[in-house]
């Protein structure tokens, strides 16, 4: 049995299976054109994963020893850049002609130069005055699922795993793929809009780091678990105290400052990779 398998992803070519073999060692568990499942005795240094990485283009991550994949019982990600391939709030500065003051704002706070709040005041206020049907046409333009985020949903409800959507952005967005895709939960700010205008403000509390935390925590008192059986997964600073609560934390295209304090790391393979991660006879039954 192995108690602590290495899981690499993404596209496995013939000699890059050859050069992780060498590398780690341990016997193959799985392999197939996307996964590879090699057993190891001990835990990797997270400064040996990351060089590992360097140069192969594939994902290898070892789950920590502290996580147990049969007790899962909460999925909880970010939306923008995570769930979803677009920064809402850049988008809809598009319809301003004022995406690249946006967007610059929103690339800092993601790297946390600056912090959230702040930074989602400053462009939302740049916003007033906008006519609410830019949302809508982000919306229907715009806004695509990440790879692998849809199977991910259907996987996880298929083991009554439910998932929940945390956001920096807004209802407007989340509202609608929670109904689109059959989401068990979501949260997210909310723009004030009179007369069909933006206002360029944020009605009630803004949802940033804490709130995403406190979020999570909500849920697990709701769902009867505790935060050591949830998976939390983001890609920009707003999202590192509610990955650290969680039992796993997931960094999909993560900024550095993410991937270098998450637990898996996904710069190369779909979001249905966490699925890999609780198969009990992949992971914990070899």
């Amino acid at each position: 049995m192995s108690t602590h398998p290495i899981v690499v992803s993404g596209t496995l070519t013939e000699s890059i299976v050859e050069i992780i073999k060498q590398q780690i060692g341990g016997d193959i568990l799985l392999q197939n054109e996307e996964l590879l499942v090699i057993s190891a005795s001990h835990y990797l240094p997270k400064t040996r994963l990351v060089a590992l990485r360097q140069g192969l283009d594939v994902d290898i991550n070892q789950l920590p020893k502290s996580f147990d994949p049969n007790t899962v019982g909460l999925v909880i990600s970010d939306m923008d850049s995570t769930f979803i391939t677009i920064e809402c709030v850049d988008e809809i500065a598009d319809f301003a002609n004022i995406k690249p003051q946006i967007s610059a704002v929103t690339e800092s706070a993601m790297r946390g130069e600056i912090d959230f709040e702040t930074s989602l005041q400053q462009r939302v206020g740049l916003l007033a005055g906008l006519d609410d049907s830019a949302l809508d046409h982000v919306y229907k333009e715009r806004l695509r699922l990440n790879p692998g985020a849809a199977d991910l949903v259907t996987g996880l409800h298929n083991k009554s795993i439910p998932f929940a959507l945390v956001s920096g952005g807004f209802t407007f967005f989340t509202e609608r793929l929670k109904a689109e895709y059959a989401l068990d939960f979501s949260k997210a700010n909310t723009l004030e809009i009179i007369d069909h205008k933006l206002t360029g403000k944020v009605l009630g509390n803004i949802v940033g780091a804490q709130a995403k935390v406190d979020y999570l925590e909500e849920l697990c008192q709701t769902l009867k678990i505790e935060p050591n059986q949830t998976i939390a997964m983001g890609d920009g600073a707003n999202d590192l105290l509610m990955m650290e609560q969680a039992g796993l934390s997931v960094g999909y295209y993560a900024k550095p400052v993410v991937q270098e304090k998450a637990d898996i790391v996904i710069n190369y393979s779909p979001l249905s990779l966490v699925l890999e991660l609780i198969k009990k006879d992949q992971i914990l039954d070899f």
